[in-house]
């Protein structure tokens, strides 16, 4: 990643619209090509915006006001001019960017890193809610082959695949999808209860199962089964974990909650002769680093970043206490040597992060405050809160959308990190895109002007900007972690690959890539070679991670 891209993210800052117009507080030489009326109108435009004050303030008559302002090039212009805010657009652009961009200093996000580990530190030692040991004690070589089937089962979405991993042949693919059947979770199936739910997975596993085209493949053998479950879980073995609360509207643990989800999942299977056993249950992080792992073998990290976020680390068994593993056989302690640990690292970053006053407002009004502070501040859930928060500030005090704010931005979260996303892709000109698609979501009574989108666009960047850095803080204490557990200098550190799955880190424009331009800085700053770190797309990671899972568990 050229280290331009940094530059270039921080010229392309306060560049203001070409479309401002004497009415901004713009100074006429930053737009070279202003009509040369500007610099007439502009002195006369601020003298009337001065006199209008006072007027006001001794309750001049209003039709007095209009008849004042009737020269003005526009109505927008006249409109603005009877309405006064506490700052220009462009005062409030560059507070916002001082606030968001101040933090993202090299030696300012090496002091959070240095914070983050400090952190680490305790819940290494005692912890039942994050850095949590797995039972996954090995990585994949990637020569191991086999056909394997593959389950996810998410917040909206259960998906059933047959894959085929092919081992490191030469122009070849190691990983195949060779049939997917995609099944709706709806309200429907969420309110399934109890063992309800798990025959409904059963009969979907059957319908999977029935494709001739597995049947060819597989014939009468059985199929080892790994099963990518997006919930919380106890895990008690490599293919077995006691069923937690789900959340987000689902009653399958109504009647089975503490239950082994394994059961679960075999019993309404046997009772329909499928020919399967589960073999392994990983989470989607581990499953991330594992399907990652298997194509790289550098593969040490996986980072999971859409609307939540976690990421998975394999660590010396060491580097957590033996506490940490009450309740593991004997035989996994004795021959383990590394383990895949579950950080939770949203729940980390309290008093590392500096806020600003929105984030403040966002977590003020959190059901949880303080519960995921890293989350607040890079998650997709949250981001397009962040510049919602800001939105409604700038209607309020500098007249974004000539002070009208649409009537949905009023309610919590309801700007998508999306809708800003597709927004800063649009490059054209005239945002043309970006305010129909902000009108369509958001509408106004009249149309979002260039300006007002221009803003929107500058801000979503700052937001997401700052987002990437502070992910790379946060990649860079748990590498500084891994390495002092192994016991190494980072100049001694190997290159490594971290896998990464979900939409922000994928699709949100230019995230990935300056978060590795941050992450090369910090690594650089702290002595070891340039790209020592490569976050790398990990595609279909649930479902080709719960097909390797099983593979690592063949002799």
């Amino acid at each position: 990643m050229p280290a331009s891209l940094l530059d270039r993210f921080k010229n392309r800052r306060m560049i203001l619209s070409p479309a401002a117009d004497c009415s901004r507080d713009t100074p006429i030489a930053a737009v070279p090509d202003h009509d040369a009326a500007c610099r007439h109108i502009r002195p006369m435009f601020d003298f009337w915006q001065s006199l209008l004050a006072a007027l006001e303030r001794i309750a001049m008559l209003p039709s007095l006001i209009h008849s004042v302002f009737t020269s003005l090039p526009s109505r927008r212009r006249m409109r603005d001019a009877v309405r006064t805010y506490d700052r220009t657009m462009d005062d409030l652009l560059r507070e916002i960017q001082s606030l968001l961009e101040s933090p993202l200093e090299p030696a300012k996000l090496l002091h959070m890193s240095g914070k983050l580990q400090e952190q680490f530190a305790p819940k290494l030692q005692a912890s039942d809610i994050c850095m949590l040991p797995s039972y996954n004690d090995t990585l994949p070589t990637g020569l191991e082959q086999g056909t394997y089937l593959a389950l996810d089962v998410g917040g909206s979405t259960f998906r059933v695949a047959v894959v085929e991993l092919k081992g490191k042949q030469p122009g070849a693919k190691s990983m195949r999808i060779v049939t997917m059947k995609s099944y709706k979770i709806d309200n429907i199936v969420r309110n399934l209860r109890g063992n309800a739910f798990f025959d409904w997975m059963a009969e979907k596993i059957e319908a999977a199962l029935s494709d001739p085209q597995v049947q060819n493949l597989n014939g009468t053998k059985t199929f080892g089964m790994g099963l990518a479950w997006s919930f919380p879980v106890e895990q008690t073995s490599i293919r077995s974990a006691n069923l937690l609360m789900m959340g987000k509207g689902f009653r399958a643990t109504e009647g089975t909650l503490g239950q082994d989800l394994s059961e679960l999942v075999m019993a309404p299977c046997r009772k329909r002769n499928l020919p399967v056993r589960i073999e392994s249950i990983v989470n989607d992080c581990s499953a991330t680093l594992l399907s990652r792992a298997y194509e790289d073998p550098s593969t040490r990290f996986a980072v999971i970043l859409g609307t939540g976020f976690n990421v998975a680390v394999h660590l010396p068994v060491s580097a957590l206490a033996s506490s940490k593993y009450k309740g593991y056989p004997q035989k996994w302690l004795d021959q383990a040597e590394h383990v895949l640990v579950n950080t939770e690292l949203s729940m980390f970053g309290k008093d590392v992060f500096p806020r600003t006053r929105w984030d403040e407002q966002l977590n003020d009004a959190h059901l949880r405050p303080d519960f995921q502070p890293f989350e607040h501040m890079i998650s997709g859930r949250y981001l397009g809160e962040v510049v919602r928060l800001i939105i409604v500030e700038a209607v309020r005090t500098a007249g974004l959308f000539s002070g009208e704010l649409p009537a949905k931005l009023e309610e919590p979260y309801s700007l998508d990190t999306g809708t800003l996303a597709a927004m800063e892709l649009d490059e054209s000109k005239f945002f043309t895109h970006a305010t129909a698609l902000f009108q369509s979501m958001h509408p106004l009574s009249k149309p979002p002007t260039h300006d007002d989108i221009h803003f929107v666009r500058q801000v979503a960047q700052l937001v997401s900007h700052r987002a990437a850095a502070f992910l790379a803080a946060g990649i860079h204490s748990l590498w500084k972690l891994m390495i002092h557990s192994e016991g190494l200098a980072p100049a001694e550190a190997g290159k490594i690959a971290i896998g990464c799955n979900g939409s922000v880190i994928e699709k949100y424009p230019s995230f990935r890539e300056l978060c590795q331009s941050h992450l090369d800085e910090l690594t650089t700053a702290s002595g070891t070679e340039p790209n020592l770190i490569s976050l790398e797309v990990a595609v279909e990671s649930a479902i080709f991670g719960a097909a390797v899972a099983v593979c690592c568990l063949e002799e």
